[in-house]
């Protein structure tokens, strides 16, 4: 059975008072975050992953001139008189990137190849697997239409067409447009400037020696690269002390020039866990603390002065699926990003799935197939552990399994969230 069609949303609005929901965390973001300002005008083969402050038109038409589509022979079909075959003289040769072409004659034709300009009075282009050629002469068997093979000036832009906007952030796609458009440089919002800071004295720095009481830093490297795949950022790394006097002190530097602070642990309850305290202190305002999402909680919004400040946990999985789903949201509106919406969609379980409820739990997961009736089948894990990394690379992404159910059926629809955002 196809199960019933829910709003998009996690599910988790009747949660605990304190805590609020994804959807409702994204809003508050979305009204909280302002733009960075400055812009920059950068080469638009340097612009990936940046924010287009100035819209894109076209410079000329594209293409500029009609050309071949195909390597063959320029005709003028109105010369294919009567039942066929006809034989056509060949009078010239018009190559790519040829400023001079011959004249064409009626009753003639051209070889020509492909992106080569149009001669004045053709019409058409026969495929050179078309036509048999005998010496100076070329046999056609078929008629051709006019407009056969050959692109026209314009038919891609029209001068003055807008083809990429404002506030469009830039991949590969929106760049070869921009590139075709005639943009070789483009007015782009400023980087966005972000200070990441991981708390705990058991995290030691990679090449480190282990203590007894140890663990290896996963959140510096694993974060630093999830934001420079965002994109139009760009990010220092910095250990945070395990006391409230030191991190205060961090946090007020830190804040100072950056657009976007960034804490990973300290944000619990407990008696060591300081950044709140910390923040509370310099005189922070929070937007948000504490979300129904299993897992990562503690995970607060919030502001200092000109700074945002995204708290996300300290165990490197809920860290990583948090920052995933508020992060580029914040990276979005700090760059001037107007078209931004998390990629959710729907797909079905594999198999029945159990869990406790309270909270929306997130759970990795990857596409393994496609149902009868079209939609991505994906295998989930059983359960979610915050501090586990090992099921990261073959996940895809993850689930988002509602906060007032406790099993699901195979087959169950649920929403899915895919890591590559593009």
């Amino acid at each position: 059975m196809i199960q019933r069609f829910v709003e998009a949303g996690c599910g988790c609005d009747e949660v605990a008072a304190h805590l609020i929901s994804i959807d409702e965390a994204l809003s508050r973001i979305a009204r909280e975050a302002s733009p960075a300002t400055g812009h920059e005008t950068v080469a638009v083969g340097s612009a990936s992953g940046r924010v287009l402050a100035q819209s894109v038109r076209a410079e000329g038409h594209v293409p500029p001139f009609d050309n071949a589509a195909m390597d063959g022979y320029a005709i003028r079909t109105g010369d294919l008189l009567g039942a066929g075959p006809w034989t056509l003289p060949i009078k010239g040769r018009i190559a790519a990137g040829q400023a001079t072409c011959p004249v064409f004659e009626k009753g003639a034709a051209i070889q020509i190849f492909t992106g080569a300009p149009m001669p004045y009075g053709a019409d058409a282009v026969v495929m050179q697997e078309h036509v048999h050629r005998d010496g100076d002469t070329i046999r056609v068997d078929h008629a051709a239409f006019a407009g056969a093979h050959v692109r026209r000036a314009g038919e891609d832009m029209t001068k003055g067409q807008m083809i990429v906007p404002e506030g469009r952030r830039l991949g590969a796609r929106d760049i070869a447009a921009c590139a075709a458009a005639g943009a070789s440089r483009v007015r782009v919002s400023r980087p966005v400037r972000i200070a990441l800071l991981v708390t705990g004295d058991e995290v030691a720095r990679a090449g480190t020696a282990l203590s007894r009481a140890g663990i290896r830093d996963v959140n510096t490297p694993m974060l630093f690269s999830a934001i420079s795949e965002t994109g139009g950022a760009e990010c220092s790394t910095h250990r945070g002390a395990d006391s409230r006097d030191a991190l205060r002190a961090q946090i007020t530097e830190l804040a100072a020039t950056a657009d976007l602070v960034i804490t990973t642990g300290g944000i619990s309850v407990g008696e060591e866990d300081h950044v709140k305290a910390a923040l509370a202190d310099l005189g922070a305002r929070i937007v948000f603390s504490g979300v129904a999402v299993k897992p990562g909680k503690p995970v607060s919004f919030g502001q200092l002065e000109s700074a945002l400040w995204l708290g996300l946990p300290g165990n490197p999985l809920s860290a990583y699926l948090t920052w995933t789903i508020f992060g580029p949201a914040i990276l979005a509106a700090l760059s001037n990003q107007d078209d931004w919406q998390p990629r959710r969609r729907f797909v079905v379980t594999d198999r029945p799935l159990r869990r406790r409820p309270g909270r929306c739990e997130l759970r990795l997961a990857k596409v393994a197939g496609v149902d009868s009736v079209g939609r991505d089948i994906v295998q989930v894990e059983d359960a979610t552990h915050s501090g586990r990394v090992a099921g990261l690379p073959e996940a895809e992404g993850f689930i988002l399994l509602p906060s007032d159910t406790d099993s699901l059926p195979e087959g169950a629809l649920v929403e899915f969230q895919p890591f590559c955002q593009r």
